[in-house]
């Protein structure tokens, strides 16, 4: 068989092959907002922040089954959705919210406050195209499993870690 036949033939066996898909909830495994990450444990919850919580009602979610509850700590600029399969389990983090005051950044360097044009800098190439809109949000990762940075005049007013989207 001639070389341009073997290319034509391997790349008609490579064009059949399922192309596998990057992890699309690598962000979201890897990501931290200061000393926070996914699936953080409560006790190391409560080593984490030095503000006192206000917790919410233990609700059970019918998108996912399991059991949330929001603990709030307004005077550090944090939000965290905590969440249990069952109300005897310990609770995790299952999303963490940032705003003002809070200090802590990504472990991209990205804080409230930071600019669009860094995080664009810095997460720019995770960006996902359909839900991400200049001047007002950008998702990295996606909705389903990522950051998603808000923005107010250029700055960063919000950032979140977690699922926005079921």
């Amino acid at each position: 068989m001639r070389q341009s036949g073997m290319m034509a033939l391997l790349l008609a066996v490579l064009g059949s092959v399922p192309v596998v898909a990057a992890d699309e909830f690598a962000l979201l495994k890897t990501e931290r907002i200061g000393p926070l990450r996914i699936d953080l444990p409560e006790g190391e919850v409560e080593r984490s922040i030095a503000c006192k919580p206000r917790r919410g009602p233990v609700t059970r979610w019918e998108a996912d089954g399991d059991y949330h509850q929001e603990w709030a700590y307004p005077d550090c600029g944090i939000t965290l959705d905590m969440g249990t399969a069952t109300p005897k389990n310990r609770q995790t983090i299952r999303a963490i919210t940032l705003t003002r005051p809070s200090p802590w950044k990504t472990r991209r360097g990205i804080g409230i406050g930071g600019t669009e044009r860094e995080v664009v800098a810095a997460y720019g190439r995770d960006r996902e195209p359909k839900t991400s809109v200049p001047g007002k949000r950008l998702v990295a990762g996606t909705v389903y499993g990522g950051l998603v940075f808000t923005f107010h005049r250029g700055r960063v007013t919000r950032i979140f870690l977690g699922a926005a989207a079921e």
